[in-house]
């Protein structure tokens, strides 16, 4: 069985030689493996590096500019010959002898494998809070989600990606019906180049996605369902409302704030019941599409 490592990259021009250097070792024990580098519009002659440590097992795609990690994965795949896919970092985090482990999961029934990292890594608050809510939302029984992953490659034909959606990738996977693993990985530091990810907008990014994906999985499947009943209850509660106004005008105890309350309920629950056919007529166009993909 081959087992492709896809390494997306961009401006990790410096850490390159090291790279390869470890994988020369690895896979020297290894020889089932392929490693795609995939150079993510990089501006720092990422590639003309790689191509100078050329060797039997690295391959180098480029894309003509930076289009994001989760494109880069799909590039890589698309390219991949192996069986299972090895989604591995270019800032030498991890460690490449822990892949097999993953592998392993893998050969054992799992169709994606996830790393628990050990060690010390910066925003580490921020990851636990992230994960926590993610096992939360999604009902995942693992501790990391962005870590180094193995998985099938048909686990990527079958689930939907979009920009920076590679995060995600374990409860589109889950919901998809694939079996999730999990194994502790070593966590180094990184010793070369600048952490792509440091922007503090970078949290409020992927607490929307979060909400986005959550929203793919369950709202979006049965929207009557939800924003339906949200409709109905906010009418129902108006007509309750304005039962309690009326009887509080007979005793001349009227309060017009009532009134607009009233008005309100009942507008946001037609807005909502309106949203929820929308969303359905959407839903089952959608269904449509999908049963006619060969």
């Amino acid at each position: 069985m081959k087992i492709s490592v896809i390494v997306p990259a961009y401006n990790e021009a410096v850490n390159i030689p090291f790279l390869v250097e470890e994988f020369d070792k690895f896979i020297k024990k290894q020889r089932n493996y392929e490693v795609i580098l995939v150079d993510d519009g990089s501006e720092d002659g990422m590639s003309e590096i790689a191509k100078e440590h050329k060797r039997p097992y690295l391959k180098v795609i480029r894309h003509k500019r930076n289009l994001g990690k989760t494109e880069a994965i799909i590039s890589g795949a698309k390219a991949a010959k192996g069986d299972i896919l090895v989604i591995f970092d270019a800032d030498l985090q991890f460690d490449p002898h822990d892949i097999p482990e993953l592998v392993n999961l893998i050969k054992n029934g799992a169709d994606v494998a996830t790393g628990w990292k050990q060690g010390h890594y910066e925003k580490k608050f921020v990851s636990n809070v992230y994960n926590f809510w993610a096992r939360r939302l999604f009902h995942l029984r693992i501790h990391d989600m962005n870590s180094i992953k193995a998985l099938r490659k048909g686990v990527l034909d079958v689930i939907p990606l979009r920009k920076d959606w590679h995060r995600y990738i374990v409860p589109l996977a889950k919901e998809a019906g694939f079996k999730i693993a999990e194994v502790r990985v070593i966590l180094r530091p990184r010793k070369y180049g600048i952490p792509k990810y440091q922007r503090k907008s970078r949290i409020l990014i992927g607490f929307f996605d979060l909400l986005a994906v959550k929203f793919q999985l369950t709202f979006n499947k049965k929207p009557l369902l939800y924003f339906g009943s949200i409709g109905l209850f906010s009418i129902a509660l108006g007509v309750l409302v304005g039962v309690v106004s009326i009887i509080l005008r007979f005793f001349e105890h009227g309060y017009r704030p009532l009134l607009y309350l009233v008005i309100l309920l009942v507008v946001s629950g037609i807005l909502f019941f309106s949203l929820a056919l929308i969303g359905e007529s959407i839903r089952a166009i959608l269904d449509r599409l999908e049963k006619r993909e060969p």
